[in-house]
């Protein structure tokens, strides 16, 4: 069974910060991410999924240093597998909550 939803939503800070991760016997599907530069300047946001652990490098980086203009949303479709509870989706941002980066999909139980 599943359940289309918001997997998750959080405010990047300037630390690369663990957003999800899979409970026991979960599948999540990350179809959709949505970028929300809340400021009146240009910002710039990282995302990396490492399935197995919590290495944030060039072997997991999705997304990195990308630019998002001013008080701009933007919607970036993705298929993001996730069914290790070890694993971890993080973000980061060049300037703390002023970011927020929020991942809509399904979750498989």
């Amino acid at each position: 069974m599943f359940q289309e939803q918001e997997i998750f939503a959080q405010q990047a800070t300037t630390a690369v910060t663990s957003a999800y991760s899979p409970s026991a016997g979960e599948t999540a599907i990350i179809k959709q991410l949505t970028i929300c530069n809340h400021e009146s300047s240009q910002q710039a946001w990282s995302l990396w999924i490492d399935n197995d652990g919590s290495d944030y490098d060039d072997d997991s980086v999705k997304y990195e240093d990308i630019a998002i203009a001013a008080n701009t949303t933007v919607l970036i479709d993705c298929f993001y597998p996730m069914n290790n509870v070890d694993g971890n989706l993080a973000i980061k941002a060049d300037v703390n909550s002023k970011i927020t980066i929020s991942a809509h999909g399904a979750i498989i139980t």
